[in-house]
């Protein structure tokens, strides 16, 4: 059997607001999640082997032993869902603690795919529960459309082209989510209008993620990159994505992203920087 290629995508966060803690003292959010043109690739084919076979290549490889592929296909052999091995090659495009949400979208989409193939059956409910022993973010990358996550962690898909021009920069550094969520002090009054209205750039512009404030507080490069990406001519708005440290610049045409990217890459020669688009 020929390996398939699947695509797994960079998730991005357009919004972020922390509400407050639930009951389990977890904080409640509300994203603006969408998916850029940029992807790991991972090559995916079943194996007469006794065990599966995961390798990680390309610029971001490094130190992925314990990973969430790893721990997805550990969790389907112990619910003896899958009735043989895989051999599967990934490659790395997408940075390690970048908000990129890099790992866990490559468990969802191997998931993904094993559901769409009907090589596994799960309910939803099954479904959801896997995603949560991996990781929190993973079952956002089920379904790469652009969403709206709720504080009860439901999600409202919507089917709309944002043609949003993205120039992402991450510094050589990787921000820890846990310490970052340890100095949020104060929680939003804002609420996401359950509408495709918010995915208008006039209301993406007006709206900020949370974590901002906590992040550059610990990392002030952050604030750097971001002050700088936001005198860039023809920006529209520049964001943190999840809980960094990648900071995305969006443009709406290509050619403002492109003078964009350059300036970044000349000001920050050392720094990781790409130029995307979302999907």
């Amino acid at each position: 059997m020929k390996k398939k290629l699947i695509k797994s995508y960079a998730k991005i966060n357009l919004c972020l607001n922390i509400l407050g803690k639930n009951k389990n003292k977890l904080h409640k959010i509300q994203s603006i999640i969408s998916f850029l043109n940029f992807y790991d690739r991972i090559y995916i084919k079943p194996t007469n082997k006794k065990k599966h076979f995961i390798k990680f290549y390309g610029p971001f490889s490094k130190n992925l032993q314990n990973n969430s592929i790893s721990h997805l296909l550990s969790i389907l052999d112990k619910k003896k869902l899958l009735k043989q091995n895989y051999k599967i090659k990934i490659k790395k495009n997408i940075p390690q603690k970048s908000g990129l949400g890099g790992g866990s979208m490559n468990a969802a989409s191997i998931l993904d795919y094993f559901i769409k193939n009907k090589i596994i059956r799960l309910s939803k409910k099954e479904i959801f529960k896997i995603c949560n022993k991996i990781g929190s973010d993973v079952f956002l990358g089920l379904d790469v459309r652009n969403t709206i996550l709720k504080s009860n962690t439901s999600l409202n898909k919507y089917n709309i082209k944002l043609n949003l021009f993205a120039v992402l920069i991450k510094p050589k550094i990787g921000c820890s989510t846990k310490e970052i969520y340890k100095e949020v002090k104060n929680f939003s009054k804002n609420r996401i209008q359950i509408s495709s209205k918010v995915f208008k750039i006039d209301s993406l512009a007006n709206s900020k993620n949370d974590l901002e404030k906590p992040a550059f507080k610990l990392y002030p490069i952050l604030r750097k990159l971001k002050i700088f990406m936001s005198k860039i001519d023809q920006v529209k708005f520049v964001r943190m994505t999840g809980s960094g440290s990648t900071i995305v610049a969006y443009f709406s045409d290509k050619k403002s992203a492109i003078n964009g990217l350059k300036l970044v890459k000349k000001k920050f020669k050392n720094y990781w920087s790409i130029l995307s688009k979302t999907i």
